[in-house]
């Protein structure tokens, strides 16, 4: 595909159809200031919204950076493949009833194939795309209203819905947005490839992106390491959280693993952090336009209410921002211009002693400024009725940042009492105006989510479908040849159980042989002597059983799971094992490879992780031996990926000296 310079930072424009929305796109292209060429293409009229049509893209004075192509989609095919044929720079396709339709349309798939081939190398977005708006160079090429403004340099967001790009388009809080682009369906070009092309553009400060699906996962690996190299930050509004996104699976790694787990572990192999909400996402954009990433998560929070103090400790518990004490220097610097009579502690409560007076709030404020603080705010809610009284605060604000250097922002608890006009005020001088307490916490969080170095490429799905389950001790005996550590056992008829325990050591497991969830038939006795097992293999009722040596001297159960997620490789799932799983819902996850450090450190994350570490006097698990098996698992899944859908260890018994699989499934192709 051939670069989008062209498309991105156009000098000429053609509209092609001439329609109400084809006029538009003049008409949006005027009034944001674009200064070139604009070329409608029609037939039959003279003129389409004051410019001159011409009559066919042969009759064009040379060939478009970008073409507009607002007409059917047959048509629009049509229409690529002229343009490509004439070395036009792209084009936008804001025909619909391509992919997206094909749940009503089966013509839609193969019109979009149709589409792509005609384009060729040059590039197309869409289609069922708006197109985009150039707030850095005045070029936009958008059939709809927007409230854009030009900007010399600020933030740009990426996202596949053309509605919700309208509606960012006008907020009100200040962010200086200088690109807004809708992919569409993404039939040619990716939302990481334009991402990528815009980070090659200095004067874009940080990337949103909205997310519906990843797609081609190394085209976003590539975005990642290259967003590292420029130190150019990228956040991620992902959609798919909800339960009726992610399909049912037989293990219980599915359920806590399903497609949004996939999706939340790339992003964060990536260094993308993720926002949960619209405003949060705008807001954390507009930190990062103003003071890049957080070096860490530690916050200051001043403010002269306890309530609103009491509001923000309480909204922040359960995020990854904390309140880092205040230091000697901090307190004598506060004391010297709070006096005795407030009690120092962050965040702080201040009274309103010092309202009004600008330089003692500056002074104040300042106090918190240390480098414990990534970041310190000022909670300030501006009365919609008469804001002067509030002039102090915003000038402190101000004065704090000029005097310390540090990154200081305002925050309004709610949205609307954050007034445009003093957003960028302070923005202008470089404080970050917080709409929303909320919201701001939410921004802090993720731009102070750590930055990875670079990580192996992740394994790629295969397209096999799953038609297999082998059994338990076939599950067993595939993974101890990768070195998973695995009880002595045997399958045998169930009236030859007494025969077979002669050659192994009591007391044992007797399991039922044919059952997908062998503890919801009764079908897993525990702790049976020799004398006992003739009787519990009958009550079992399958016609085999599993007879295996008890595993003993565990101090914790884990489960050790991968499922292969078709949209973003193979999930890792690491959690609390044993019957309660499920319940307990104790778990990280991670994708194929992952280093033993990150396993280590994702171990690490779990609740029953003192467990492993010995609690209350007991001995710890061997760690070494649960990481081995741990990479065990990861071998066979890499080894087997072609055909491979699910491997699962639950319980795996952790003792002091090892670590035993004492359950395992495996589904699989059969071919």
């Amino acid at each position: 595909m051939s670069s989008l310079s062209r498309v991105l930072k156009p000098t000429s424009i053609a509209v092609i159809g001439g329609g109400a929305w084809c006029a538009a796109v003049i008409e949006q292209a005027r009034k944001f200031g674009f200064r070139g060429e604009i070329w409608p293409v029609h037939p039959k009229a003279g003129q389409i919204a004051g410019e001159q049509a011409f009559a066919s893209l042969e009759a064009l004075p040379g060939a478009p950076d970008v073409a507009f192509i607002g007409i059917n989609r047959h048509a629009t095919i049509e229409t690529v493949a002229v343009l490509a044929s004439m070395g036009a720079g792209g084009a936008v396709c804001f025909a619909s009833g391509f992919t997206e339709a094909r749940a009503e349309d089966d013509q839609g798939a193969d019109l979009q194939v149709q589409l792509v081939q005609a384009a060729g190398d040059m590039p197309i977005l869409g289609p069922n795309c708006y197109g985009f708006i150039n707030g850095l160079d005045r070029a936009a090429v958008w059939p709809d209203q927007h409230g854009m403004r030009p900007v010399d340099r600020g933030v740009a967001i990426l996202t596949q819905s053309s509605n919700i790009a309208i509606n960012m388009t006008m907020q009100r809080r200040a962010l200086p947005l200088a690109f807004m682009l809708t992919s569409g369906n993404q039939a040619q070009t990716h939302q990481a490839d334009i991402a990528s092309a815009l980070l090659d553009d200095d004067r874009i400060t940080a990337i949103g992106l909205h997310i519906e699906g990843f797609g081609d996962l190394r085209k976003w690996e590539a975005l990642s390491q290259k967003a590292r190299d420029r130190n150019v930050p990228i956040i991620a509004l992902k959609m798919g959280r909800s339960a009726h996104a992610q399909a049912a699976a037989i293990s219980h790694t599915a359920s806590l693993a399903g497609g949004d787990a996939g999706a939340q572990v790339f992003l964060d192999r990536l260094g993308i952090a993720r926002l949960a909400d619209i405003p949060s996402f705008l807001e954390c954009l507009k930190l990062l336009h103003v003071t890049g990433r957080l070096d860490h998560n530690g916050l200051g929070s001043i403010s002269c209410s306890g309530g609103e103090a009491s509001l923000a400790a309480d909204m922040a518990e359960g995020r990854a921002v904390h309140f880092p004490p205040l230091t000697d220097t901090q307190k004598d610097d506060l004391r010297a211009a709070l006096g005795p009579m407030v009690a120092l502690a962050n965040p702080l409560d201040y009274h309103t002693y010092i309202w009004r007076d600008t330089a003692a709030m500056t002074r104040a404020w300042a106090a918190m400024m240390g480098p414990e603080q990534a970041l310190t705010m000022a909670i300030v809610d501006y009365p919609h009725t008469d804001a002067t009284d509030w002039e102090c605060a915003t000038q402190a604000a101000l004065n704090c940042v000029e005097q310390t250097g540090r990154r200081f922002a305002v925050t309004a608890t709610l949205p609307e009492l954050m007034p445009e006009n003093i957003a960028q005020r302070l923005l202008d001088g470089g404080v970050v105006p917080f709409s929303g307490l909320h919201e701001a916490l939410a921004a802090v969080e993720a731009a102070a989510c750590p930055q990875t170095e670079g990580s192996d490429p992740v394994m790629l799905p295969s397209a096999s479908v799953a038609d297999q389950v082998l059994t338990e001790a076939e599950a067993k005996h595939a993974l101890a040849g990768f070195g998973v550590r695995i009880p002595r056992s045997t399958v045998v008829p169930a009236e030859a159980v007494t025969e077979a325990a002669a050659d192994l050591t009591g007391p044992f497991a007797v399991k039922g042989v044919g059952l997908a969830h062998k503890s919801e038939h009764a079908a897993v006795r525990l702790g049976i002597a020799i004398a006992d097992v003739t009787e519990v293999a009958a009550d079992i009722g399958t016609e085999e059983v599993l007879l295996e040596e008890m595993a003993t001297g565990g101090v914790a159960e884990l489960l050790v799971g991968v499922t292969r997620d078709p949209a973003h490789g193979f999930v890792l799932t690491l959690g609390a094992g044993g019957v309660l799983t499920e319940i307990l819902r104790d778990s990280v996850s991670l994708l194929i490879p992952s280093s033993r450090n990150a396993v280590q450190e994702a171990l690490g994350r779990l609740n029953c992780a003192p467990l492993l570490a010995g609690y209350r006097g007991k001995p710890a698990a061997d760690m070494g031996s649960v990481l081995a098996t741990v990479e065990a698992v990861q071998a066979y899944v890499i080894a087997n990926a072609a055909h491979v859908s699910e491997v699962e260890i639950n319980p795996l018994i952790c003792t002091p000296d090892g670590a035993v699989a004492v359950d395992a499934l495996i589904r699989k192709a059969s071919s």
